[in-house]
């Protein structure tokens, strides 16, 4: 099972991930990231590919890695390049 991705983890251009889409579910003390999450180059917004659990009723993001969309830097994708080191979810 992969890893799950959090607030602050890092993404595939340098950027980490800023989960603002729920504020209740965490892994580590780190807030959960969910589907549409941006990054700190702005934009970047999480495709969770995982299609079984949720948070605050919106699909986790994983370390599959998972993709997103363009970023304001711009990359063309910034996926997912890290996760937590004990907590896994299935896709």
């Amino acid at each position: 099972m992969p890893a799950i991705h959090r607030n602050t983890d890092p993404r595939g251009c340098g950027a980490s991930t800023i989960a603002v889409g729920q504020g209740t579910v965490f892994a580590n003390q780190l807030l959960v990231s969910v589907n549409g999450d941006p990054n700190t180059h702005g934009g970047g917004s999480l495709i969770a590919a995982c299609r079984q659990v949720y948070a605050e009723g919106i699909l986790v993001v994983n370390h599959t890695p998972d993709t997103s969309t363009p970023d304001a830097f711009p990359h063309t994708v910034s996926p997912t390049a890290g996760g937590s080191p004990n907590v896994f979810v299935g896709d």
